[in-house]
This record gives structure tokens, sequence and C-alpha cells, in this order.
């Protein structure tokens, strides 16, 4: 070990985050607090050891900045994951709708291989779910629904404040929820899912086949949100449609659990009010119900770091966020 002589290492964890976008990892402390972290972009790759290789290089390069070398991660009391879903807890496989080149693939062995202690996979936005309730916008409460609005559409869920993994640890995907039987495609296969309508790709691509301006839609969700900001019609159409859909998913789900709180974050949340707004009125038009008629949707406080932060505390606060006995 070539640094960080007296550090507590049973208080810290490696945290990893996957995404359609970006490959993270970080070392997190107890608090929640990220002492090192290193992003990449994710490989347009379909060959599944490339992939590893640039997630590996990721961990590495943290693992370097706290002082230790790949082979004594072993000190660490585990490896939080937060993976694009769908994953399969039981067998540690991951197969992501926006990462083709990893289907079935045995994430969590060929970390376990290469790092040596324990590996605990969640999905990337129940990772979210977790970070937000143990240090963002849904601390203290117990009934929470956190989404990532990006390249895809995640979520996860925190029940009586623990988090709910269902059977095979994808409970809260409500990107694949479909709230449109007559609309788009989607990647995963469905119809009309939320991720086809409200995703940042399916943003750009609704925008630009409506004829909105290139310069603007080659910017990307992030582009079509300036134009909005601007008054350009078909951008605050594109906003209006995605934002009014991720209001309806959102209605269904608080009925459905009856949650205190949902937070949304995610590089398109960083629209506000251009997909705030028509979010609140989706919301107000299908949550009917008195318990569930309040309004409920806030942004995100942790930002890009939420992902992160809710991996380590799979590891750090497992007593909550890590579904026992997988």
């Amino acid at each position: 070990m070539r640094h960080g002589t007296g550090t507590d290492w049973s208080r810290r964890a490696l945290a990893v985050d996957i995404g359609g976008t970006k490959f993270a990892a970080a070392v997190v402390t107890e608090l929640g607090e990220i002492v090192a972290s290193r992003r990449m972009p994710t490989p347009r790759s379909r060959d599944g050891d490339v992939l590893f290789a640039a997630l590996t290089e990721a961990v590495d390069a943290v693992l370097h900045a706290v002082g230790l070398e790949p082979h004594e991660a072993a000190v660490l009391p585990a490896v939080g994951v937060a993976t694009a879903a769908p994953l399969d807890l039981g067998a540690g496989t991951v197969s992501p709708v926006n990462i083709p080149g990893w289907r079935d693939f045995p994430l969590r062995d060929r970390l376990v291989e290469r790092y040596g202690c324990e590996v605990r996979m969640l999905g990337d936005a129940v990772a979210v779910a977790v970070g937000e309730h143990w240090r963002g916008a849904a601390r203290g409460r117990r009934n929470v629904l956190g989404m990532v609005v990006s390249t895809g559409v995640g979520g996860g869920v925190v029940v009586d404040g623990r988090v709910v993994a269902g059977t095979t640890g994808n409970a809260g995907h409500i990107g694949h929820v479909s709230v449109d039987p007559f609309g788009p495609a989607c990647v995963c296969g469905g119809t009309g899912c939320l991720e086809a309508v409200a995703s940042g790709t399916s943003i750009t691509r609704w925008a630009r086949e409506h004829g909105l301006a290139d310069g603007d839609a080659a910017a990307g969700a992030a582009g079509v949100a300036d134009a909005a900001l601007r008054g350009d019609p078909i951008a605050l159409a594109t906003f209006r449609r995605a934002g009014e859909a991720i209001g309806l998913a959102v209605a269904g789900a608080v009925t459905l659990l009856d949650l205190d709180v949902v937070v949304i974050g995610g590089g398109v949340a960083l629209a506000g009010p251009v997909l705030f707004d028509p979010i609140a009125d989706g919301y107000a038009r299908y949550a009917a119900l008195g318990y569930a008629s309040s309004p409920r949707v806030v942004p995100a406080l942790l930002g890009g770091d939420a992902g992160l932060i809710g991996a380590a505390g799979a590891v750090l606060r497992a007593d909550a966020y890590w579904p026992h006995g997988r």
C-alpha cells in the first residue's frame, strides 16, 4: 500500500456507475462524500471485453488516487455497482438496453475476480433513488421514487426506508412502462414506453422529425432545451410531450405506492422548468385521488454523483439499501 496510512477502509466504499453514455468510479466515505472519482465515455463497442477493460481503467485510476493497487481493493468492504438495467441479481449478469455489447454479461463475477472483494449491484436508477434518499432531495422521507431521465429513463423505489429490489433486481423500472399503447416502438421491444417518449434520445429524435433546426437538434436534448428556452414552438412542444408523459407515469406510481416524494435527475432534468412544468401539469391531470393529488415531484440535488453515492450506500448502509440474501 503506497498511501493512505491510517485510513479506516471499512468506512469507505468503492462505487461504480455504469450508463449508456458514461462509466464512473469513486471512493466514497460513510458520510456519502466522494474523495476520488474518475469518469469516461462509455465505449461504442459491441465487444464485452472492451467495455469491461474501459470500466476497470476507471476503477483502477480511482484506486490509485487513494493509494491502492487493484489487488489491494479487498481492504474495502465491497464494491457497490450502479448499472444500467436490466440486470439479474441472482446470476450477477447485466444486459443494459443502451449498452448492446453486454448481454447476460457476468459483471459481478468479473469484478470479483479482478478486485477480490464482494460486489453489490443495483440498477443505476435504483442507486439514484438510494443516493437521493440517503444524502439528497428525499432525505428524511420514507417512501420515494427516484428517476433518471437521460439517455434512457429508469427508476428505483424506497419503501418504508428500504430499497425495493423485486424478484430480479429490476423493481421501479418505470422507463419501460407504456404511457401510450399506440406510441413509438421502444428499444426494449415494447410499444409506447416512457423511455421511447421522454429520454434524451427520444426527445431529440421527435424534435428533429417535427422540424427543429438542425443546429439545435445536433446538440441533443440540451440543444432542444435551449431552443425551448428561446421560445421555439417545436422545442416547447417536444418538452411538453415528454414532460406530460413523465407526469402520467409518476401519477400512476404515486397512486400505486402512496409515495412521499418523486425525485427526478439525469441530464434531461437539467432543462429545469421547461421539463418540470409539463411534468406538474401531467401529474395534476392523472393523480386524481386525494392522497395522491398534492404535488410532490422535485429535482434531484446530487447531480451526476447520485448514482455513485447510491452505489456506495448499498455497501455502507446495507441495512436499508442492500437487498439481503441476493
